[in-house]
């Protein structure tokens, strides 16, 4: 969702206008190859993606409710999506540099809008489930190419500044993203959600068509590692649903089991496909330097606790504490919004001191944030909510802006741009599993306890055991009160339902503190490199 940050530096060097690229025969257009207008469409078309980022959350409940998705059914409609996006986003940037960025930008644009409206009109969880895979491809395709085109077209002296302006839009985007999803969602439908991509793309297209000159790697041949793809699609796959399917039936139980295993495989062949081509997805080489292997588990596990706070908080706010969807959004604008503050921080720390010191005092943020979460009650009052949504949204900033510097900056100087596409990747990585580890886990726990605090509460055994049946439901929050039942009944069914989520929901962020402790030491291991940092912007 944010790997649009995390460029501070821009070596000026890495800017050159191809001749190719040059107007020949007769005068350029008005306007066609104007650095600012063409920074317009850029950010249009990233501004789709960093809506998207942080608007399903809060559509979530409404989608649940309408289509009768259960947990696991949320969970791939993130899933999907953050999956399709992490495998392409390498090969992704190939292409770009290939065949064009422009081209490849445009298609992207077009691929996401037509995806988002696609989504919209889907009459059932799997075709949203279906189009949410494609909208990932499709952002894949814009997001390496649109840092791509704006170094290809920006002076040096001015390539910071743009790519300043173009990172507070996106920044922008994810802050408001809860916010216009709430308005659209509690006056409109969820489906008017993805419909807002629509004018966007439509805008982006046609400027972008007038202004965007295109450029590509004249360089750039061979062919692409199709076998490393799939390999790694596949294991992705077959370990998120393993997770998914130990959620609902335990990890004892054959499916994720045979999940598993297949995603060791899967992961094994990957690691011999890539020693053994000519032109690896993923240069295994670069994991010999220790500080670019640390940053990078340092990524996935940043984005672990940012998406799982995200997709369970927003649970919690509309299903436990009865919120609309507007104000589930304003409440986690302290979240999202001091993303914005975080980002250019941590930069100024990282340029003084090194990735270190921003990574450690991001993860252990994130640990604080994490423990102090996981101790709120069914009716906290906000005031016992916002702290710790301030130090998730500076724990993030930290974490994606140092751990960009640590992962292309140990990276050798012709591999900048693989790096920073594997940063990009990690973060896509570390959201996945986030979602999908955190809901084992609160599925797991509520399904422990749900029994117990139902009866507890005053609810009949006859009566909780059909309840407890239900555990799916009340994973997300959601009391399940069967159809006549007294009001004393349906008010112990949902206190009984609320507190069993709350143990899910405060065991699961316990690990994901213990978990943020142990990345802390990790951070320890990180030094400056000495690669500059263009390749995280451009990949």
């Amino acid at each position: 969702m944010t790997q649009f940050q995390g460029a501070e530096r821009i070596d000026p060097g890495a800017v050159r206008i191809s001749p190719r690229d040059q107007p020949r025969g007769r005068p350029a257009r008005r306007g066609h190859g104007h650095p600012w207008l063409t920074l317009v469409a850029v950010a249009l078309g990233v501004m789709m993606v960093g809506l998207d980022a942080t608007v399903v959350a809060i559509a979530n409940p409404a989608i649940a409710r309408d289509l009768g998705a259960s947990l696991s059914g949320l969970q791939w409609v993130t899933n999907a999506y953050l999956l399709a996006l992490a495998v392409t986003l390498i090969p992704a940037g190939k292409i770009a540099d290939r065949f064009g960025r422009k081209r490849t930008f445009l298609a992207g644009v077009v691929g996401f809008a037509v995806s988002s409206v696609l989504i919209g009109l889907s009459g059932g969880l799997g075709m949203v489930i279906f189009w949410r895979v494609v909208q990932g491809f499709a952002g894949a395709l814009l997001q390496p190419a649109s840092l791509a085109i704006l170094r290809n077209t920006f002076p040096a002296e001015r390539l910071n500044a743009a790519i300043g302006i173009w990172g507070s839009t996106v920044g922008i985007s994810i802050a408001g993203g809860p916010i216009v999803a709430g308005l659209l969602v509690e006056n409109v439908n969820w489906e008017s959600v993805f419909f807002l991509n629509a004018p966007l793309g439509v805008v982006a297209l046609l400027v972008g068509l007038w202004v965007i000159r295109e450029s590509k790697d004249e360089d750039a041949a061979g062919s692409f590692d199709l076998s490393g793809v799939a390999l790694l699609t596949g294991a992705l796959f077959a370990l998120v649903w393993g997770l998914i399917k130990a959620g609902e039936h335990g990890f004892g139980d054959g499916v994720p089991l045979v999940s598993f295993a297949a995603a060791a495989v899967l992961f094994a062949a990957f690691v011999v496909n890539e020693l053994r081509v000519e032109r690896p997805l993923l240069p295994l080489g670069l994991f010999r330097s220790v500080s670019l292997s640390a940053a990078t588990g340092l990524i996935v596990l940043g984005f672990f606790g940012m998406f799982g706070t995200i997709f369970f908080i927003t649970l919690y706010l509309q299903q436990v504490h009865g919120m609309s969807p507007v104000d589930a959004g304003v409440r986690m604008l302290p979240m999202t919004g001091v993303f914005i503050v975080a980002s250019p921080l941590a930069g100024a720390l990282t340029s003084r001191f090194g990735p270190r010191l921003p990574l450690v005092l991001g993860m252990a943020f994130t640990a604080t944030a994490m423990f102090g979460l996981s101790r709120i009650g069914v009716d906290a009052p906000y005031v016992q909510l916002w702290p710790w949504f301030v130090l998730v949204g500076l724990a993030f900033g930290m974490v994606i802006v140092a751990g960009t510097e640590a992962i292309v900056g140990n990276a050798p100087a012709h591999l900048a741009g693989v790096a920073g596409g594997l940063q990009q990747t990690a973060a896509q990585v570390g959201g996945v599993l986030g979602t999908s580890v955190l809901g084992v886990l609160l599925s797991t726990k509520v399904g422990d306890v749900l029994f117990g605090h139902l009866t507890d509460a005053g609810v009949p055994g006859s009566t909780a055991e059909q309840v407890a049946g239900q555990g799916g439901i009340v994973s997300q929050g959601v009391a399940p009160v069967p159809p006549g039942s007294s009001a004393k009944t349906a008010d112990a069914i949902t206190t009984g339902s609320h507190l069993a989520f709350m143990d899910g929901f405060q065991n699961a962020l316990t690990v994901a503190g213990a978990v943020a402790v142990v990345a802390v030491l990790a951070a320890l291991l990180v030094r400056r490199g000495s690669t500059p940092v263009d390749g995280a912007a451009a990949a």
